[in-house]
């Protein structure tokens, strides 16, 4: 069965930075594109970045692009989302994902608040 785990959420406040994790289980890590969504409060999940299977290229979508970061390591089956230069609007609960997932496939999320 598929599976994520997301982390490194928290409260930080506007201009900081935090770093996600997202552990993936139960399919071939390294072969799939990783991609993240944010769930804004009363809103629904949106897309806001991704990295190919190699780590070797990434999108974003463009209200953060230049300020968040994706990587990856495939020896630890993890992706990483470096955030930084937080603005508010960056607030919701992210989760991490694969083409390979189902609805039923995801992940608790990691809550990100960006706040003064």
């Amino acid at each position: 069965q598929v599976q994520f785990v997301e982390s490194g959420g928290g409260l930080v406040q506007p201009g900081g930075s935090l770093r996600l994790s997202c552990t993936g289980s139960g399919f071939a890590f390294s072969d799939y594109a990783i991609y993240w969504y944010r769930q804004a409060p009363g809103k629904e999940r949106e897309w806001v970045a991704g990295i190919v299977s190699t780590g070797t290229s990434s999108d974003y979508d463009v209200a953060v692009k230049g300020r968040l970061t994706c990587s990856r390591d495939n020896s630890k089956n993890t992706a990483y989302l470096q955030m930084s230069n937080l603005k508010p609007e960056d607030t919701g609960v992210y989760y991490c994902f694969t083409a390979v997932g189902t609805e039923d496939d995801w992940g608790q999320g990691t809550q990100v608040t960006v706040s003064s």
